[in-house]
């Protein structure tokens, strides 16, 4: 036992030495270890030697245990977190039963993870799940570029995890990994990869990018936006949750925008579907808006939005497809005019504006530029 108490304590100095080198760049408390952190930010950010450590090892395994015998894994769990003998027993017995997701970052968050353990431990066993995740990704794409939120694809109430799915930057994440693989990352280059399975992945992108160019919603011969996801066989806007209903998406269209313009040598066809969304994002802002929130007299909070001519511009989650205006919605899938027409719970449990555009519009002018367009 106590060697068990002593192990612990080193382990946790590894931790707390491990967050101080991050510094400020990482924004942590001194006071924290990695298990204080988000999943996400102990995957990719840590510092590069903590990859190697037994702390991280010791993570590793959790990662291993938790992968799906289909290649992917569950969403939102702490997998550097410390598992008991249940939790483990309970990830065992599920490995077959369900499918994986890539909602919330899940399954590339993870392979990024083993892609940095193993090129620091060279452990082959971090290698071949992470060539078991690959397979799964390209699995689990369309004939037509797309990718579902959660694979294989659920049938019933949760049926729409089955649309192509740019909600939350699902499909958008995706690719940017698959990117990344064929990059000159070291952490990836470490995985050595065959031309094959790199053909294979050149593949999926392209067809990736041949999607997001069929989904855009045409308007009168003009490209515009896409919805936050779209029907698998006939490309067209799709309902989503209750509330989330077949639109012009204000927020899931920017990150679309965005990886388009990092196409080189674009195609007229891409040229064409970047110059459609801006023109479409220019003429569809609501406005100069403060969105705050007030305490109620009972003490709850509340959403109230505001106009304000010293305020950044906004735009809406989701536009009508028939309107083009910004739209709100209860779980009841009524299309209301104005946020203070939904129900408190909605209201204040769900993000109805963005700013996300705004890093489109700046990028646009370089380029334009860069590409040669006037």
């Amino acid at each position: 036992m106590k060697n068990k108490i002593a192990l612990s304590k080193t382990m946790g100095l590894i931790g707390l030495i491990a967050v101080l080198a991050i510094g400020s760049a990482m924004g942590q408390n001194d006071s924290k270890d990695f298990r204080d952190m988000r999943w996400k930010d102990v995957a990719v950010k840590m510092p590069e030697a903590w990859y190697a450590s037994n702390e991280a090892k010791l993570v590793a395994e959790n990662v291993l245990l938790t992968q799906k015998a289909i290649g992917g894994w569950e969403k939102n769990k702490p997998y550097h977190h410390p598992m008991d003998a249940g939790k483990k027993a309970a990830y065992l017995k599920t490995k077959d039963e369900i499918g994986a997701t890539f909602d919330n970052d899940a399954t590339i968050t993870e392979l990024r993870f083993l892609a940095n353990v193993y090129s620091k431990t060279k452990d082959e066993r971090y290698k071949q799940a992470f060539e078991k995740g690959i397979n799964y990704i390209l699995k689990a794409q369309y004939d037509n570029g797309g990718w579902p939120q959660f694979y294989p694809v659920r049938k019933g109430s949760v049926a729409y995890s089955g649309h192509i799915t740019f909600n939350d930057d699902a499909m958008v994440n995706i690719m940017r990994f698959l990117k990344e693989l064929l990059s000159d990352d070291p952490a990836f280059q470490s995985m050595q990869l065959s031309d094959s399975k790199k053909a294979k992945i050149q593949e999926a992108y392209d067809k990736g990018i041949a999607c997001f160019l069929n989904t855009q919603i045409v308007v009168k011969g003009e490209p515009t936006a896409w919805c936050a996801q779209h029907d698998s066989v006939t490309l067209a806007p799709a309902k989503a949750r209750s509330y989330e209903l077949p639109s012009f998406s204000g927020s899931e269209s920017v990150g679309i925008v965005l990886m388009l313009m990092e196409i080189e040598n674009p195609s007229n066809e891409v040229k064409a579907s970047i110059n459609g969304a801006v023109k479409w994002f220019e003429d569809h802002s609501v406005g100069r808006l403060r969105v705050d929130t007030h305490t109620m007299p009972d003490g709850s909070k509340d959403r109230i939005v505001v106009e304000d001519k010293n305020a950044p511009l906004h735009w809406g989650r989701f536009y009508d497809l028939e309107t083009e205006k910004i739209y709100f919605c209860d779980r009841d899938g009524i299309k209301k005019d104005s946020i203070t027409e939904i129900g408190h719970e909605r209201r204040n449990g769900y993000s109805w504006y963005t700013r996300a555009p705004e890093q489109m519009l700046e990028k646009y002018p370089e380029w334009k530029k860069r590409n040669g367009i006037n």
